[in-house]
This record gives structure tokens, C-alpha cells and sequence, in this order.
């Protein structure tokens, strides 16, 4: 019983720490995750100058097809795998430019090792899961638990990602 409970707790713990990551914004200030308490989030590193970077697309079309419903799509340009732009305006002009994305970004952001942001370091705590390329994808339940992670070639708008996000935004996640 106290077993029972003590993974519980856990559970908990998680789900609270889950809500309550800042990042910075490209834009300038901060991101609080806990401002999207109760919604599913789905926060993808990102690069600017990688074979994935079409996938932007498929995140700002996630966005337009879900935003409504409550789903909040995250791109967390990073430089760890050295194909990022050289700065956040940088990154922010190409992304709006090419890519029309409307979409929460975070400033460039380590994403894995010791330096990753604290995000990325309870992902890989909770869940085992650490960025090995761009473009890789965590679905934060409305309970704010980890409920999907998925690799760089799983597409945005593939059925392996959309079914999750349908059901999160059903309940039923």
C-alpha cells in the first residue's frame, strides 16, 4: 500500500513539475508552461537548417487545425545538433518569413546533456526520452503528464501524432 501510494505521489509530483517550466520567448520575455495548465502541449525542438526544418509546415498547420480546440504546439529552436541560425532574430525573421509560423517559439535552447533546460532533463527523467536529432515531438497530456513522445521523422500531420492530440483534446488522453 505505501508502495501504491508513494508512486502516486509521484505521479503527482510529475504532473505538477510537468506545468510549471519557463522558457525564454523569441520574442522577447517568457513562456509559462503553467499558462496552459489543462491543455495538451506539444513541444518539438526545432532547426532552422536541418532536412526536417519542412516539418515546420506540419507544426503551424497543428497549430491552425488544434489552436482552437486547446492545443498549444511549442517550437524550441535549438543549436545543439549545429544547424541553427546564429541568433534568435535570426531564427524568428526566417521562421515568419518562409514558413509564415504563428506559433509560441522559445529563444535557442539546449534541448540535451547537462545543459538541457530543465523541460527537456524531467522529459528524460519521466519518460527516458532525449532529443537525438531535430524535430523530435512531446505530447504533454492535459493532466500534464508525458502521454506521447515521438522521433524526427514522424511527421505533424501524421495519424501517429494527431491521434494522440484528438484524443487529448476529447478527455480521453
Amino acid at each position: 500500500m505505501i508502495r501504491i501510494l508513494g508512486a502516486v505521489a509521484l505521479i503527482l509530483a510529475g504532473a505538477v513539475q510537468a506545468a510549471a517550466f519557463t522558457f525564454a520567448s523569441i520574442d522577447g520575455g517568457t513562456l509559462e508552461t503553467e499558462a496552459w495548465a489543462g491543455r495538451p502541449v506539444l513541444v518539438v525542438n526545432t532547426a532552422s537548417r536541418c532536412g526536417y526544418t519542412p516539418q515546420y509546415e506540419g507544426l503551424q498547420a497543428l497549430h491552425e487545425r488544434y489552436g482552437p480546440r486547446g492545443l498549444v504546439v511549442l517550437a524550441v529552436p535549438s543549436d545543439d545538433f549545429r544547424q541553427e541560425l546564429d541568433s534568435a532574430a535570426e531564427v524568428k525573421e526566417y521562421c515568419a518569413v518562409v514558413f509564415g509560423l504563428t506559433l509560441p517559439m522559445t529563444d535557442i535552447t539546449a534541448v540535451r546533456g547537462a545543459a538541457a533546460h530543465p523541460f527537456y532533463r524531467w522529459v528524460r527523467e519521466e519518460a527516458g526520452f532525449e532529443p537525438d536529432w531535430n524535430f523530435n515531438k512531446v505530447l504533454i497530456g492535459r493532466d500534464g503528464r508525458i502521454a506521447a513522445t515521438w522521433r524526427s521523422r514522424s511527421e505533424p500531420l501524421s495519424p501517429e501524432i494527431t491521434g494522440p492530440i484528438e484524443a487529448e483534446l476529447a478527455g480521453g488522453g
